[in-house]
């Protein structure tokens, strides 16, 4: 299980699009997420007994946020350094940087929350946020792209096994 935001349907479909795009650029035989399956990770969170996942639930409405803008800005490979994913690639992923401040700074308040809780073992500290495009042969280096944005405006709770399944949904205060 994670947290994550996920990209509006249009924010989707362009990064779809742009995907396939880098896909043909980079001469990769990986198959582009697919739109619907697009987020940026706030925290893995692994297996959750139900009291756990209460807990979750409990800590993120605990974290009120208005809706805020992200902005990725460029493309890089994330070097895995024991024979990637499970699909036997790196992740090639969108990155960005001052376009994803409040990005950090929700993930970190949320991590708060999460500790408040007692669950500080799934409050890491390292974040780096990225959307995931597919997970390529090989690594390339850093390179930007126009901007892709989209207003952030619910994060959920995501079972990765059962093809990411949507458990929980919490809106942020307009």
């Amino acid at each position: 299980m994670f947290l994550a935001v996920i990209p509006d349907a249009r924010a989707a479909a362009k990064i779809h699009r742009l995907a396939g795009i880098l896909k043909r650029a980079h001469g990769f035989a990986a198959q582009p997420i697919e739109p619907d399956r697009l987020h940026a990770t706030l925290f893995f969170l692994g297996a959750l007994s139900a009291r756990a996942v209460r807990i979750v639930s409990e800590a993120a409405r605990e974290v009120p946020t208005p809706p805020f803008e992200v902005s990725f800005d460029r493309t890089i490979s994330f070097r895995r350094k024991s024979g990637g994913h499970e699909s036997g690639g790196h992740p090639f992923v969108l990155a960005g940087g001052d376009g994803l401040n409040r990005l950090k700074s929700f993930q970190q308040r949320l991590g708060v929350a999460l500790t408040t809780k007692g669950l500080r073992r799934l409050a890491g500290k390292d974040f780096t946020p990225h959307v995931t495009l597919m997970y390529g042969e090989r690594c390339v280096d850093e390179y930007p792209i126009e901007p892709v944005c989209w207003t952030v405006s619910e994060f959920l709770l995501i079972h990765s096994l059962a093809g990411h399944t949507r458990l929980a949904r919490w809106k942020f205060e307009v």
